[in-house]
């Protein structure tokens, strides 16, 4: 299957992205290229990969997304028809599946690519971007490996392409980040993982372990937070200047606000399960953006999603929003291959701050700078060219003062929720007792 690298000429616009197409020619037969035009790679460290990816969330999710295993035929058809068509980024994480179901996302992307009935060299350019949990039993960077490597057994892979910490623990165990960040950089020198990312970081430990990483010779190559037109606040916009200014890759989950951005839902119409209890609060005020969203896509001849989706693209951001049917991924395909001008994506931008409520932020992401905050950083990143400090002794330093800044019971609450919901009956170790350690630690360092 071959994929063509030139930049695109002016047959391109012209074509629905839904129809096989051919390009005009008099002496020769028709050249058949894919629908959707995979032309165009992005930067991931030294990775190159598609200009959007599929998130796996769904895959093995029952609470959330109601999957049952009878939807494993069409999901490898989705994850076909993807690959067919140039989308060589899939996005999973140890974590996804419910119940006696973990790990099955990334099982089923393992299983998909060795089934994958398509030349070799396609196959090796898939790259799986998989997100360790930062569980309370994860102590240890040796933990952390052992981590990387059971996702490895579980898709029978070699090699993961990223990386990445699923969440950042420095609001509530700041001794345990750092011994995720050295997993990070075993990982990374062991060869398990040809680069390293982070998700759900927010502006402050985002620098911290950019130049933690730096220091030990490993590049940070991406950043993975919720991003969309119904989650453009200051912190996420702060992330991406400090990912552009970094070299540091902004990868976008939930582009389509779990659903909301399709068009699909009214606040009479509501998804099945708990999405409808955020969705009954958001949508209400969401006309404005939904109706610049159908006027764009009226005029550009695509739909609602593509036009949300293609706006992420715009602003240099990867979106890997979520597939479950050969019929979404369809859709999401054409988010390719043409550009929102510059006026469209300020309507877009207006009508979103016009929304009364805003996409609720993961409860793990760390949050933004302050105003005098951002002056002592630029002054300690001065002091710390000039001086060479310890990375090490600062970052130790900064994450325990920043325990006061949040309850850490408000985090540790959540996590145990989270935990008791998605991941309750893990074999490696005592989820209660250690969550009762990590709970004794932040509230002695909050108390220090």
């Amino acid at each position: 299957m071959a994929f063509f690298t030139s930049a695109p000429t002016a047959y391109f616009g012209s074509f629905s992205p839904l129809n096989e197409i051919s390009l005009p020619s008099s002496a020769f037969n028709p050249l058949k290229l894919p629908p959707y035009w995979p032309w165009e790679k992005v930067k991931i460290g030294s990775l190159s990969v598609s200009p959007m990816g599929f998130g796996t969330w769904a895959w093995g999710n029952q609470l959330l997304w109601g999957y049952q295993e009878s939807m494993d035929t069409e999901l490898q058809q989705t994850f076909n028809l993807a690959v067919e068509n140039g989308i060589y980024l899939f996005d999973t994480a140890d974590s996804y599946g419910t119940g006696k179901l973990n790990g099955q996302s990334e099982k089923l992307l393992g299983k998909f690519i060795r089934e994958f009935q398509g030349k070799k060299r396609v196959q090796d350019d898939i790259v799986i971007a998989t997100k360790f949990a930062a569980y309370p039993w994860r102590l240890t960077p040796r933990q952390f490996v052992n981590a990387c490597k059971a996702s490895l057994d579980r898709m029978q892979i070699e090699q993961i392409g990223i990386g990445q910490l699923h969440w950042s623990t420095a609001n509530y165990a700041p001794l345990q980040e750092l011994a995720l960040w050295d997993g990070l950089v075993a990982m990374y020198e062991k060869g398990l993982v040809q680069a390293v990312g982070v998700s759900n970081y927010g502006p402050k430990q985002l620098v911290k372990i950019y130049d933690y990483l730096k220091a030990r010779g490993v590049p940070l190559s991406s950043a993975q937070v919720q991003f969309s037109l119904l989650s453009m606040g200051q912190d996420q916009l702060e992330i991406k200047n400090i990912c552009d200014s970094l070299g540091i890759r902004l990868i976008a989950y939930s582009p389509l606000g779990l659903g909301m951005l399709t068009g699909k839902y009214t606040p009479t119409k509501l998804p099945p399960g708990p999405r409808a209890l955020l969705f009954r609060q958001i949508l209400p005020g969401l006309e404005p953006l939904l109706s610049s969203l159908r006027e764009i896509a009226q005029r550009r001849r695509k739909t609602v999603p593509q036009v949300a989706i293609n706006w992420c693209i715009c602003m240099g951001a990867i979106p890997i929003p979520g597939v479950k049917t050969v019929k979404q991924a369809k859709e999401n395909l054409g988010a390719l291959g043409w550009r929102l001008s510059s006026g469209e994506l300020l309507e877009l931008e207006n009508a979103g701050r016009k929304s009364p409520r805003r996409m609720i932020q993961n409860i793990f992401q760390t949050r933004a700078w302050t105003g005098r905050e951002q002056k002592l950083r630029i002054m300690r990143e001065d002091e710390r060219r000039r001086a060479n400090f310890n990375v090490w002794d600062e970052t130790i330093v900064e994450c325990s003062r920043e325990i006061t800044d949040i309850s850490p019971m408000v985090l540790l609450k959540g996590a145990d929720y989270f935990i008791e919901r998605e991941w309750g009956d893990e074999k490696e170790g005592n989820v209660c007792e250690r969550s009762k350690k990590q709970r004794r630690l932040a509230s002695s360092c909050s108390a220090s």
